[in-house]
């Protein structure tokens, strides 16, 4: 069966943004690849099913729309061309290869063998609908803070807020929180963090729930984490307070380099003192005390 692959060029600026309106479309797998010596861009595989013409029309348009907004794509037309079964299997392979993050941590997608190194914790994650394969600065920022925090201080609880593949919420669980919550309100995220869940045998310490911050009862945690994009955490920043306990921890992920001092501020006006911050690719991961 023959595939169209689509190719587009995308900065960091737009890359999830794009990414999400080509899931939008009907794309069966998008992958962000990075060459040296060459701009960063997107490929997108979709049916034969689907119309090249009306594709290439429709990300033309949200091309010109985004930069029209002022935001910068490194320049280029979005391109289609056929593709067969194995050479889309094969690049949708090839784009998911292990991955070390951190001391310990071991991303590997399901096809991979796990690599039993003494201390290595492997996280199995299926590349899917929702964001976090670890490969994005952003995700990867954020098991880097996670992963030495933990180390210096053990969490019995904490929330994963917009929770995606789950690969926070994996990685805490593996790296010794007992009991973790995970939020998204996209069903196709709830389902794919459940999947990966299971595939990492962490069901028992994971909660999964298709809902908000709002629904959160109880008392305040120890550890939150939050890999969303900048306007996010400004929306949160009043509920990120009720959320984390004094003298908590909150991570967060989704913020590029220029916007980090704004989310500090706005995040300080809340009772948050930074404690750590790591930037990878252009992406500033956060981590913030109350």
């Amino acid at each position: 069966m023959p595939f169209w692959e689509l190719t587009v060029p995308a900065s960091a600026e737009v890359s999830e943004a794009l990414t999400n309106f080509l899931w939008e479309q009907g794309a069966l797998g998008v992958i962000e690849e990075e060459i040296p010596s060459r701009p960063p861009r997107l490929r997108a595989f979709f049916p034969d099913t689907t119309s090249s013409t009306a594709l290439c029309q429709a990300v033309s348009h949200y091309v010109a729309s985004l930069c029209a907004l002022g935001l910068t794509l490194n320049g280029g037309e979005p391109l289609v061309a056929p593709l067969l079964d194995e050479a889309w299997a094969e690049a949708w392979r090839q784009a998911f290869t292990p991955q070390r993050v951190g001391r310990r941590l071991l991303i590997i997608p399901p096809w991979e063998t796990p690599v039993m190194e003494n201390g290595l914790r492997p996280i199995i994650i299926e590349p899917g609908r929702a964001f976090g394969t670890g490969t994005h600065g952003s995700t990867r920022g954020c098991l880097v803070l996670l992963e030495a925090l933990l180390d210096r201080q053990p969490v019995a609880h904490a929330l994963d807020v917009g929770t995606g593949s789950g690969i926070l919420a994996i990685a805490a669980a593996v790296l010794g929180v007992q009991r973790v919550t995970a939020l998204d309100t996209d069903p196709d995220a709830v389902t794919a963090a459940g999947a990966n869940i299971e595939l990492n045998g962490v069901a028992n310490q994971i909660h999964c729930v298709l809902s908000d911050t709002a629904s959160v009862k109880g008392p305040a945690l120890a550890l939150v984490l939050a890999n969303l994009l900048a306007g996010s955490h400004l929306a949160l920043a009043p509920r990120y307070r009720r959320l984390v306990s004094p003298a908590g921890h909150l991570i967060l992920g989704g913020v590029l380099a220029d916007e980090a001092a704004g989310i500090r501020d706005a995040l300080a006006a809340h009772g948050f003192a930074l404690a750590d911050q790591v930037e990878i690719d252009g992406w500033v991961s956060l981590q913030l005390t109350r």
